[in-house]
């Protein structure tokens, strides 16, 4: 069996550009890793992420600028 776990250690974390700095809601991505992209809430760090496909997070992005 493949060990299919990714290793955030080395996520390099950053707010989006929407967050209004006033504690509301915020997500980070992590965009330095190979193949994935890791999305987790601002406010909880140390909780899980969510992680998208690199392919499926430039979608979603190009879409997101698009409307």
């Amino acid at each position: 069996m493949t060990d299919t776990r990714i290793d955030l250690a080395a996520a390099s974390w950053r707010k989006s550009s929407y967050s209004d700095g006033g504690g509301g809601d915020c997500v980070e991505v992590a965009d330095n890793l190979p193949h994935t992209v890791p999305v987790r809430d601002s406010k909880n760090p140390a909780g899980p992420a969510l992680l998208i496909p690199a392919p499926a997070w430039s979608a979603f992005v190009d879409h997101v600028k698009r409307v």
